[in-house]
Protein backbone atom coordinates (compact mmCIF):
# COMPACT_ATOMS: atom_id res chain seq x y z
CA UNK A 1 0.00 0.00 0.00
CA UNK A 2 1.20 3.48 -0.82
CA UNK A 3 1.91 6.12 1.82
CA UNK A 4 -1.14 8.13 0.78
CA UNK A 5 -3.42 5.12 1.27
CA UNK A 6 -2.03 4.65 4.76
CA UNK A 7 -2.60 8.35 5.49
CA UNK A 8 -6.23 8.04 4.41
CA UNK A 9 -6.81 4.95 6.56
CA UNK A 10 -5.22 6.61 9.58
CA UNK A 11 -7.35 9.72 9.03
CA UNK A 12 -10.53 7.62 8.83
CA UNK A 13 -9.65 5.90 12.12
CA UNK A 14 -8.86 9.19 13.87
CA UNK A 15 -12.00 10.92 12.59
CA UNK A 16 -14.19 7.93 13.49
CA UNK A 17 -12.79 8.02 17.04
CA UNK A 18 -13.29 11.79 17.30
CA UNK A 19 -16.70 12.18 15.67
CA UNK A 20 -18.26 8.73 15.61
CA UNK A 21 -18.69 8.96 11.84
CA UNK A 22 -16.63 9.79 8.75
CA UNK A 23 -17.59 11.43 5.47
CA UNK A 24 -15.37 12.24 2.50
CA UNK A 25 -15.63 15.95 3.26
CA UNK A 26 -14.32 15.29 6.79
CA UNK A 27 -11.28 13.52 5.37
CA UNK A 28 -10.69 16.33 2.85
CA UNK A 29 -10.80 18.92 5.63
CA UNK A 30 -8.63 16.84 7.99
CA UNK A 31 -5.89 16.17 5.44
CA UNK A 32 -6.22 19.38 3.43
CA UNK A 33 -6.91 17.50 0.20
CA UNK A 34 -9.46 18.27 -2.51
CA UNK A 35 -12.78 16.43 -2.46
CA UNK A 36 -12.12 14.82 -5.88
CA UNK A 37 -8.78 13.46 -4.62
CA UNK A 38 -10.47 12.00 -1.55
CA UNK A 39 -13.27 10.53 -3.66
CA UNK A 40 -10.76 8.80 -5.94
CA UNK A 41 -8.81 7.45 -2.96
CA UNK A 42 -12.00 6.16 -1.30
CA UNK A 43 -12.87 4.29 -4.50
CA UNK A 44 -9.48 2.60 -4.46
CA UNK A 45 -9.70 1.75 -0.75
CA UNK A 46 -13.19 0.34 -1.26
CA UNK A 47 -12.05 -1.74 -4.24
CA UNK A 48 -9.13 -3.08 -2.19
CA UNK A 49 -11.44 -4.06 0.69
CA UNK A 50 -10.29 -1.52 3.30
CA UNK A 51 -13.49 0.53 3.53
CA UNK A 52 -17.17 0.30 2.75
CA UNK A 53 -19.87 2.92 2.43
CA UNK A 54 -22.85 2.87 4.76
CA UNK A 55 -26.04 4.89 4.97
CA UNK A 56 -25.64 8.46 3.82
CA UNK A 57 -22.27 7.58 2.26
CA UNK A 58 -20.68 7.30 5.69
CA UNK A 59 -17.27 5.65 5.44
CA UNK A 60 -16.60 2.58 7.55
CA UNK A 61 -13.40 0.61 7.90
CA UNK A 62 -13.70 -3.08 7.16
CA UNK A 63 -11.95 -5.53 9.49
CA UNK A 64 -9.00 -5.48 7.08
CA UNK A 65 -9.05 -1.67 6.99
CA UNK A 66 -9.34 -1.35 10.76
CA UNK A 67 -6.39 -3.68 11.29
CA UNK A 68 -4.21 -1.73 8.83
CA UNK A 69 -5.33 1.69 10.16
CA UNK A 70 -4.74 0.64 13.78
CA UNK A 71 -1.25 -0.61 12.92
CA UNK A 72 -0.39 2.69 11.21
CA UNK A 73 -1.85 4.75 14.05
CA UNK A 74 0.00 2.71 16.68
CA UNK A 75 3.30 3.18 14.82
CA UNK A 76 2.60 6.92 14.60
CA UNK A 77 1.93 7.19 18.33
CA UNK A 78 4.97 5.09 19.24
CA UNK A 79 7.30 7.08 17.00
CA UNK A 80 5.96 10.39 18.28
CA UNK A 81 6.56 9.40 21.91
CA UNK A 82 9.97 7.97 21.05
CA UNK A 83 11.11 11.12 19.23
CA UNK A 84 9.94 13.37 22.07
CA UNK A 85 11.66 11.20 24.67
CA UNK A 86 14.96 10.68 22.87
CA UNK A 87 15.42 14.02 21.11
CA UNK A 88 13.50 16.39 23.36
CA UNK A 89 11.73 18.05 20.41
CA UNK A 90 8.17 19.35 20.73
CA UNK A 91 5.27 16.96 20.32
CA UNK A 92 4.24 18.85 17.17
CA UNK A 93 7.66 18.42 15.55
CA UNK A 94 7.82 14.79 16.62
CA UNK A 95 4.36 14.14 15.11
CA UNK A 96 5.32 15.69 11.78
CA UNK A 97 8.40 13.52 11.58
CA UNK A 98 6.63 10.40 12.84
CA UNK A 99 4.08 10.84 10.06
CA UNK A 100 6.83 10.62 7.46
CA UNK A 101 8.78 7.80 9.12
CA UNK A 102 5.81 5.55 9.97
CA UNK A 103 5.43 4.54 6.32
CA UNK A 104 8.96 3.32 5.71
CA UNK A 105 10.24 1.98 9.03
CA UNK A 106 11.02 -1.72 9.24
CA UNK A 107 9.02 -3.95 11.60
CA UNK A 108 12.12 -5.06 13.51
CA UNK A 109 13.02 -1.43 14.23
CA UNK A 110 9.47 -0.76 15.47
CA UNK A 111 9.83 -3.80 17.73
CA UNK A 112 13.15 -2.46 19.05
CA UNK A 113 11.61 0.97 19.73
CA UNK A 114 8.71 -0.70 21.58
CA UNK A 115 11.20 -2.64 23.68
CA UNK A 116 13.22 0.51 24.40
CA UNK A 117 10.11 2.50 25.35
CA UNK A 118 8.80 -0.20 27.70
CA UNK A 119 12.19 -0.34 29.48
CA UNK A 120 12.50 3.46 29.67
CA UNK A 121 9.09 4.68 30.80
Amino acid sequence: MYESGEDYLEAILVLKNQNGFVRSVDIANHLGFSKPSVSRAMSILEKDGYIEFGLGNMINLTDKGNEKASDIYDRHQLLTKFLVKVTGVSKEQAEENACRVEHVIDADIVAGIKKFMSKNK
